[in-house]
């Protein structure tokens, strides 16, 4: 039976056969086959297809908690695995690029692959659309499918579904809470398809409609703060050693009836802006690790922090706030949002407020922002902030775009792949089924090897935590090579000091 062990903290090196050369470079966690005895303090390993030798004191038998923050071009995504070896999806950005980094990693789906659970923060495309390829694979089964209770319906005067005014706000009701409710409002076709073209459907209910019938996924249901139930992800407590709270949408009654309320332009209106209340009623999570807390925040916005904020803190200051209202909101939240490391609302978008940041005291931020479109992220302001209220004398900033380039030997790959789909698309147009199965076929291997090193690869910000010590790494553009001596990643660390919060550790 094979024995396995893990990379010690915070790295660790193989050795060739001389024991005096590296021959490979690993992060803390990483998975080591051990393949015989211990001689003189050397273990013969297999890691990361590769044979050779650790030094003994190089390897643990405790599993990290990993987090793998992808580029997947535009939008959000992050593969989570628990110690206990649970995988989660969250976010899936808007193209094929998170399904082919993780078709990458475990092995091309050959065989059956169960997911605890996919997570979709809220119902934009660039956070959602690249499930379509997940729920539409043979061997991708998921224990579960978490949402944010907002459907994206076809009438233009309520696109996220009725609207009712209660009081002075406006807020959304008929939320799709449980599978049940999913599959009445599926069942009324003319609320998300199109009467005479498929292709105008609206995506999100599709989607959903695929994992829904698919015979592959568990349960789906609407992850949000009820005031009368457990914020905890199901089989994650607070009293266990990893945990995943809810901390958004929060949900209001109006009597039983839940409703979340609509956000508009700014914290002050009172109006309904779409994009502003489902961007603003993401899935909010906080992952605890023993002593490590990361926050996953979806597409927040001012309105939506300045709302969460004031319920968390139970203050209804009026927005904006002055200098000693805001420290009041900033004290009073932050036991609830602080976190060690976070994932930057919204790509880093500059629709944000000081103040949360500051509640967020985050030691290591993580911005998740593509390269195909036109918005300009991470906004130059919002990198300024995130460094001025970070956490520590040195808060570190990650930027899934920004640490991966395309290198030189890469243009002939992508001119091929242009010259392919133009050859495709002749191909379709003569209805030449066997031509049209042979450039996809190329055409998907030349995409998969672009993708495998840009995304899966270079474009990946690795964290690993055992919850007390922690790492934050990218794969080098180039390795490193001294002599004997082999790098190839960039590992920051980040450490409690004494009783202290976790900050960055440079070396010295």
């Amino acid at each position: 039976m094979a024995i396995y062990r893990y990379a010690a903290y915070p790295e660790a090196k193989v050795y060739d056969a001389s024991k005096s050369r590296q021959i490979n470079h690993l992060l803390f966690g990483d998975w080591v086959r051990v393949e015989g005895d211990v001689d003189a303090g050397w273990v013969p390993v297999h890691v990361r297809g590769t044979d050779g030798f650790m030094r003994e004191d190089t390897l643990q038998e405790e599993r990290t908690l990993e987090v793998v923050f992808t580029d997947v071009g535009q939008g959000d995504g992050c593969l989570l695995v628990t110690p206990g070896d649970k995988h989660f999806v969250i976010d899936a950005g808007i193209s094929d690029n998170m399904y082919r980094f993780l078709k990458w990693r475990y092995g091309g789906f050959r065989k059956k692959w169960t997911f605890e659970a996919a997570i979709i923060s809220h119902p934009d495309q660039d956070h959602y659309g690249g499930f379509e390829k997940f729920f539409t694979e043979p061997n991708v089964h998921f224990n579960g499918v978490y949402h944010n209770g907002i459907m994206e319906e076809r009438t233009s005067n309520q696109p996220l579904g009725p609207i009712e005014n209660i009081g002075d706000r406006k807020f959304l009701i008929g939320l799709i809470e449980r599978q049940n409710d999913l599959a009445a409002f599926l069942a009324d076709t003319p609320r998300w398809r199109h009467p005479q073209n498929a292709a105008w459907d609206k995506k999100y209910p599709s989607l959903l409609n695929d994992a829904l019938t698919s015979g592959r996924v568990g349960n789906i249901e609407m992850l949000a703060r009820f005031d009368d139930a457990d914020p905890f992800l199901p089989g994650y407590s607070e009293d266990q050693e990893l945990s995943i709270e809810i901390l958004g949408p929060v949900v209001e009654r109006d009597g039983q009836r839940a409703m979340l309320r609509a956000f508009g332009e700014t914290p002050q209106s009172k109006s309904f802006d779409a994009g502003k209340t489902k961007n603003g009623h993401s899935v909010i999570l906080l992952v605890r690790y023993r002593d490590v807390r990361l926050l996953l925040g979806g597409d927040l916005n001012t309105a939506a922090e300045v709302f969460l904020m004031q319920q968390y803190a139970g203050i209804e200051h009026d927005y904006p706030w002055t200098a000693a209202q805001q420290e009041q909101m900033v004290h009073a939240a932050r036991p609830f949002f602080e976190a060690d490391i976070a994932k930057a609302c919204h790509h880093g978008s500059s629709d944000f407020t000081d103040a949360f940041i500051r509640t967020v005291n985050a030691a290591a931020t993580v911005i998740s922002s593509g390269d195909e479109e036109s918005h300009a992220h991470p906004r130059p302001d919002t990198l300024g902030a995130l460094g001025l209220h970070g956490r520590g004398a040195r808060p570190l900033l990650f930027c899934t775009e920004l640490m991966r380039s395309t290198r030189e030997d890469e243009g002939s790959l992508e001119v091929e792949i242009g010259r392919l789909r133009e050859r495709l698309a002749e191909a379709e147009g003569e209805e030449d089924a066997a031509e049209v199965a042979g450039i996809r076929a190329l055409l998907d291997a030349h995409i998969d090897k672009l993708l495998e090193r840009n995304v899966t690869v270079y474009g990946s910000i690795n964290l690993r935590t055992d919850g007390q010590r922690t790492i934050m790494a990218y794969k080098l553009e180039r390795e490193r090579r001294y002599a004997n001596a082999l790098e190839k990643w960039d590992i920051y660390r980040l450490e409690a000091e004494g009783n202290g919060p976790v900050v960055y550790k440079p070396e010295k």
